[in-house]
């Protein structure tokens, strides 16, 4: 028996495992000394070996025969000649932006580095983002703006557990990283107090000690309202505001027009509840505040975010010890994936793609000349909205646009528009059978490389089992599509060496690796960025004595709330939000397949009194209708919901081609969280409680 200590392959708390081989069984065992999780691992966790050996593994590269339009198998060298062939082709037609890349907050940092060394180096395209702009990007926006350093948690998630109030807006970790929840129940053991700030009763709000149920799309009117009766009640922290911030006396002549009683009107808390949790957050010695994709995914996901750090800084909490604000990633890779180039702006190292400095500085790791590096290109969504137009060719590794991406009907019409859509996948996804050309590319346990986790750990996931015959690495995939376009520069395929050129393209950078190795990480159980020198130890808290800006204070931005981008009307009179649940993992192209793991299917979730008002019962399918599109799924009636709200999981395909696609102007976020909905019973010949027939309620 052979034992390897490694991670999770699932979400950003990157829980160590050990994997334990025998023959050909492989069995998840735990880690106990690895700090993050101590052994604890979700159900997802423990069945993750469950796709090894399934029979809907793909093991050989497949192409669209053009005759029959079916996928049939074929070699590597053919498969990969002939993508290279027709990128050339198109590329010569029509300009370098005619071929875009679309990466995943899944990929390991080696892969996201040469994915984007791929784009700029070899196809000299702009074209170039991933689906963490769906995920993190609307913190991340507020975080550069407020703090000049965008760190998911600037601080290792334990540290709650010594905060006197722990403020969640729009997580439910209990259910999306369970491991997690100890910091909780540990918190309240220490006498803290868990605020929840959530549409629907969770699991997590019911560890809370306080929950705030808000109409989805409100989290900045209750930030604004917070502020409004901090400001007022004298509890704003004068000293540490003149000491170490700027820009908060604008935030406050906006958070003046936010009294109580405006503020009950628009998110529906009542002024009680907000009275009570100001008082509480100006009592304690300790507040932290952590957003998540609730409060983020939002045309105003950047400003919702800003307002609640306004709450943090007015309170004078980042950067002392057991307090500030912070983000939960989402994403296993969904830090790392960010920082070293897979973004439309973003160079290695966080560096700006706009940055003559920077591009100066990663063109000469590259051995390129900078003016050779293109500009600035699109955020995901735009990128696939320019698909069939501007864009012709479309390499996808590592996600699933088709369930993943909001609008999701339009953007299958945007990949169908395509001359050439290459995907590289380990199953046949949703995405890959849309695909002209689909390459099988190895999974977690088959590889090794690095991963960021939601703390600014960088953790290593070593390689525990060979991949079946015929299945290669991203990082050969991305070296031979560079060969055989004659790309200049290095692209290695052993992960170690990609990694300390990552290091080196990132020196002097936000997020500094240089002085990070795989011998560190293996020794330190992970090593914290920035680091930039062997002898440093990482750098576990940040701003304890200034923060990342030129001035080492940090901004309070002045922000005010629109509300969502498409208000509830007659035709669409429910609020719909969308999430995960606990079996399942972001579009499902794994966890699905994995037989352990229950798969029941997409659900609607609503109120008592709206199941009752359409004539629903629980169990049976109703209808739920957007401006983009409909889902019949099978009614879940319970009182945890608000009764203006339906929440449908995303999963499956189905939900997304209900979300809305009003981008945030700063970060590129789709506003995923909410949109104006109909729903009623899937007979139209019923005639429900209100006197209109489903077909009548949807004109």
């Amino acid at each position: 028996m052979t034992e390897t200590r490694t991670h999770c392959p699932y979400c950003s708390l990157q829980c160590g495992m050990t994997l334990a081989r025998e023959g050909r069984r492989l069995e998840v065992r735990a880690w106990p000394e690895f700090p993050v999780n101590e052994g604890a691992l979700c159900r997802k966790g423990w069945t993750a070996t469950g796709l090894r050996g399934h029979r809907e593994r793909l093991t050989t590269p497949l192409l669209r025969d053009r005759a029959t339009g079916e996928l049939r198998a074929a070699s590597w060298d053919e498969a990969l000649d002939l993508v290279a062939d027709r990128l050339r082709a198109l590329q010569a037609a029509h300009g370098p932006d005619t071929v875009a890349v679309f990466g995943g907050g899944g990929l390991t940092n080696e892969k996201a580095y040469q994915l984007g060394k791929l784009a700029r180096v070899a196809l000299r395209t702009s074209r170039i983002d991933y689906n963490g702009r769906w995920c993190m990007s609307s913190a991340a926006s507020a975080a550069n703006q407020a703090f000049g350093i965008d760190r998911g948690l600037p601080f290792p998630l334990a540290d709650v557990e010594d905060t006197d109030v722990l403020v969640l807006v729009g997580s439910n970790l209990a259910e999306t990283m369970p491991p997690a929840a100890r910091h909780l129940d540990r918190l309240r053991a220490n006498g803290g107090h868990v605020v929840v700030v959530d549409p629907r009763r969770t699991p997590t709000a019911d560890r809370a000690d306080t929950f705030l149920q808000p109409v989805p799309g409100t989290d900045l009117a209750l930030s604004l309202g917070l502020l409004h009766l901090l400001d007022a009640a004298g509890a704003v922290d004068e000293e540490y505001v003149a000491a170490r911030t700027t820009g908060l006396d604008a935030a406050r002549r906006t958070a003046a027009a936010w009294w109580p009683e405006r503020v009950e009107r628009v998110t529906g808390v009542p002024v009680a509840e907000l009275r009570v949790l100001a008082e509480r957050l100006a009592a304690a010695g300790r507040v932290t505040v952590l957003t998540a994709r609730g409060a983020e995914q939002h045309a105003q996901g950047t400003a919702t975010v800003l307002g609640w750090i306004n709450v943090a800084l007015a309170l004078g909490m980042p950067g002392r010890p057991h307090a500030g604000y912070g983000c939960l990633t989402g994403q296993g890779n969904g830090q790392g994936g960010r920082e070293h180039g897979q973004k439309s702006d973003q160079l290695p190292g966080y560096r700006m793609i706009d940055d003559p400095a920077a591009r100066e500085h990663v063109a000469r790791v590259w051995g390129v000349e900078p003016a050779s590096l293109p500009g600035k290109g699109l955020s995901a969504y735009e990128l696939l909205e320019s698909l069939g137009t501007g864009s012709r060719a479309l390499l996808v590794f590592g996600s699933n646009i088709v369930v993943s991406a909001p609008n999701a009907t339009h953007v299958a019409e945007r990949l169908a528009a395509l001359d050439l859509l290459v995907v590289a996948d380990l199953v046949l996804s949703e995405t890959a059978a849309m695909a002209d050309v689909v390459l099988p590319v190895t999974q977690w346990a088959e590889e090794t490389g690095t991963m960021t986790n939601l703390e600014g750990r960088v953790v290593l996931r070593e390689r525990a089992v060979a991949p079946p015959d015929g299945v290669r690495s991203d990082l050969d995939v991305i070296a031979g599509l560079a060969a055989r376009l004659g790309s200049p520069g290095v692209f290695a395929t052993d992960p170690e060496e990609v990694f300390a050129e990552l290091g080196r393209a990132s020196a002097g950078g936000r997020a500094d690796y240089a002085g990070i190795s795989y011998d560190r990480i293996r020794a330190e159980h992970g090593v914290f960025w920035p680091c930039p020198t062997p002898e440093h130890p990482g750098t576990s808290r940040l701003f304890a004595a200034s923060f990342a800006t030129p001035d080492g204070r940090a901004r309070c931005v002045d922000v005010d709330h629109a509300g969502p981008a498409e208000p509830l009307d007659v035709a669409y009179p429910v609020h719909l939000t969308t999430g995960r649940v606990l079996a399942q993992y972001q579009s499902g192209a794994q966890t699905r397949r994995v037989r352990e793991l229950p798969d029941d299917g997409p659900f609607v979730e609503l109120h008592p009194m709206l199941a009752d008002r359409i004539g629903a019962h629980d169990g049976e399918p109703v209808v739920v209708s957007t401006r983009r599109g409909q889902l019949t799924a099978p009614a879940r009636v319970v009182a945890t919901i608000r009764p203006d709200t339906v929440f449908v999981p995303f999963h499956w395909v189905g939900a997304n081609r209900l979300t809305h696609d009003a981008l945030d102007p700063m970060s590129g976020m789709p506003e995923f969280k909410v949109c104006a909905a109909a729903v009623g019973l899937d007979t139209p010949s019923l005639v429900p409680r209100d006197g209109y027939s489903t077909t009548e309620r949807a004109s």
